[in-house]
């Protein structure tokens, strides 16, 4: 006869470990995608209000990076890069912006997401019904 005695107590410790160790990684998937779907969202708001500030005759006198880094803010980031060049045209322009945020993972530590969106702005439109 073979003692195991104390065989269930490590092997039930062995399966909390996992069980903690995958808790922990559900914990940071989740932490991940919530901040992916607020980059999202932030980097569209900005790409939408840099989008028009790009056309100097539509009346205003906004930096579009100002106001791409003010909605940025708003939502919970910061601008890293804004393609957003002033035209005095009636051409179609489009800007690019992105924006990013620190993540703190519980497995991983600290992280630095980002998240791209693009708009595109046509002044003919303004002028069409």
């Amino acid at each position: 006869m073979t003692t195991e005695r104390g065989a269930a107590g490590v092997t039930t410790a062995a399966l909390a470990a996992v069980g903690l160790v995958l808790a922990l990684l559900v914990a940071d998937v989740a932490m991940v995608v919530h901040t992916r779907v607020r980059l999202a969202t932030a980097a569209d708001a900005a790409a939408l209000a840099a989008a028009p500030a790009t056309f100097a005759q539509f009346g205003t006198s906004e930096d579009p990076v100002a106001a791409a880094a003010a909605l940025a803010v708003a939502n919970g980031a910061e601008l890293v890069e804004c393609e957003c060049v002033v035209d005095r045209t009636w051409s179609r322009r489009r800007v690019v912006v992105v924006v990013g945020a620190p993540v703190g993972l519980l497995l991983l530590g600290d992280r630095r997401l980002t998240a791209a969106s693009s708009a595109e702005f046509r002044p003919t439109l303004l002028g069409s019904s």
